[in-house]
């Protein structure tokens, strides 16, 4: 793969851009501190941090009971009226939950702008979100959200969000999706207001990845909230790529700062148009325009499952420089990806093996996916051709990692069946560095030297038993022969001192980014008894 020739495009402001822009990797959260920021933290480590994690723990605890009994002999699904005994509930969790906010270093909650009503604005869309910090608006008012099913099984934590008669969803169950719908639309007609998170996943808040479309099916007007965490040191971000140890670390370091800044804003309440409320796409993409223009970021069209693509680990965990996140967004707009199993991979290999490394132009490979010749056609055509011709086994390599992420041998392996000679089952030196660069989503891999160790006999080509053999004994092989001109990222650090403040090269396509805004959203949902 490569780089096409263009332009990033984005929305800035909400405005389209045509200019070069830079942005992070929206999944990927860095922290790296000056040594005099060290020593702070270290002190407050051995001081502030132990008495406010007591606290915090303290309070949770004794929120517990009060939760557990209004939750006892209550259906999951229920919204029934609140009743004065569930009020006074709600009044002494708002209470502790706000004492327990306070300890940990969120002293004041600036808010800006006015809550609509529940009958003006019965669903409330939350973003960015990033972190579960984020649950601060949310305790201040007790409202229910739509959340992953996971959460309610977290010890003491789950009983607290049981009390709020969240809307549960499974990200891996396409049921569950279905149920959670219905459920948004029964809830939303009712009184009562809901909020959203509408990217489905953590971000590192540097800018506005798609918006899950659950909270705008129901067509009801909604109020967008914007959270801000303004904090000198540590930016309060935690991205799924780098999983449960970064949240600790960011709630150790939240944790060790003397003051914690938060601010929630609302804006005006968002009344959709006939046309958005036949069309949620539309109606979320430009909710997410005017939440982008207030907060001043970009909009990228990534999604939750281009988080678990960035999120795949092992020997070929992408770079930030790899095209696959583009040619990811672009297959799931043709909506190539759907109904992709293991065996229908099998069948693109067996297709494209028989054309006989034949090389393809963009009206052939339009063909070739059945597919009229649109623009994302020749977007996806142009990751891949040279001198206006494509190889069609790259295409199917490249679509054997968005659908399997976290099966790379098995890409490897379908990839070898494609170029391996019927005689032996083998390859040769530039067919493996073909096969590795387009799984990668490069344009360069020096596979020189790599080829050379995993022929050890030097016979000049290579089966997949040689190579899975290799790897066996030299998982890092990409960085121990410097196969690439850019390393894979490890952890992520964020820049706090002033000379790295500058905004970073988007980790994902450097100058191929989406120019359409993304239609899709994350959501809280809100309601109030």
């Amino acid at each position: 793969m490569r780089f096409p020739n263009r332009k990033l495009c984005t929305a800035v402001d909400g405005e389209d851009s045509g200019v070069s822009a830079h942005f992070k990797n929206p999944f990927v959260h860095e922290l790296r501190f000056t040594p005099l920021q060290k020593l702070k933290i270290a002190v407050m480590t051995m001081t502030l941090f132990p008495v406010r994690l007591l606290f915090a723990a303290f309070m949770m605890l004794l929120a517990w009971p009060f939760a557990f009994v209004a939750t006892v002999g209550h259906s999951e699904d229920a919204v029934e009226p609140l009743s004065w005994w569930r009020w006074l509930v709600d009044l002494v969790l708002k209470a502790i939950m706000r004492a327990m906010w306070f300890s940990g270093g969120f002293h004041w909650v600036c808010v800006k702008g006015q809550p609509a009503l529940p009958s003006e604005a019965p669903i409330l869309t939350m973003a960015p979100h990033s972190s579960y910090f984020d649950a601060i608006p949310v305790t201040m008012t007790m409202a229910s959200i739509v959340m992953k099913t996971e959460s309610k099984d977290i010890p003491v934590w789950g009983t607290l969000i049981k009390f709020i008669r969240p809307v549960f969803v499974s990200r891996s169950d396409q049921d569950s999706r279905r149920k959670t719908v219905e459920e948004i639309k029964r809830r939303a007609c009712s009184d009562g207001e809901w909020y959203f998170p509408l990217t489905g996943t953590c971000t590192n808040r540097s800018c506005l990845i798609a918006f899950k479309p659950g909270a705008f099916i129901p067509g009801v007007p909604v109020q967008p909230v914007l959270l801000r965490y303004p904090n000198e040191m540590v930016r309060i971000s935690s991205t799924p790529k780098q999983g449960v140890p970064l949240v600790f670390k960011i709630l150790w370091l939240t944790l060790c700062q003397l003051h914690n800044s938060i601010e929630i804003e609302y804006l005006p309440t968002y009344t959709p148009s006939e046309e958005e409320k036949k069309d949620p796409a539309l109606f979320a993409s430009n909710v997410r325009r005017i939440m982008a223009k207030a907060l001043g970021l970009p909009i990228i069209d990534y999604s939750f499952e281009d988080c678990q693509l960035a999120m795949a680990k092992g020997p070929l965990r992408l770079p930030r420089h790899t095209c696959l996140l583009e040619f990811a967004r672009l297959v799931r707009r043709l909506g190539l990806k759907t109904g992709v199993t293991g065996e229908v991979l099998h069948e693109e290999a067996s297709r494209a093996r028989k054309l006989c490394g034949s090389r393809l132009d963009v009206e052939g490979f339009s063909q070739y996916l059945n597919q009229p010749l649109t623009e994302a056609v020749q977007d996806i055509f142009s990751l891949f051709e040279e001198h206006g011709k494509m190889d069609v086994r790259e295409y199917v390599i490249a679509l054997s990692v968005v659908c399997r992420p976290f099966r790379y041998l098995e890409t490897i392996k379908l990839a070898f069946r494609m170029f391996e000679a019927q005689e032996d089952g083998a390859v040769v030196e530039d067919e493996l560095a073909v096969i590795l660069k387009t799984a990668l989503g490069i344009g360069d891999f020096a596979v020189c030297d790599l080829f050379r160790a995993i022929d050890c006999q030097d016979k000049g080509k290579i089966t997949f038993d040689d190579f899975c053999q290799f790897l066996e004994n030299c998982p890092d092989f990409v960085e121990q022969y410097h196969c690439l001109s850019e390393p894979i990222p490890q952890p992520s650090r964020e820049s706090t001192s002033p000379s790295e403040s500058q905004p970073s090269t988007n980790g994902f396509c450097a100058d191929f980014s989406p120019r359409d805004p993304s239609t899709r959203s994350t959501a809280h949902s809100k309601k109030e008894d």
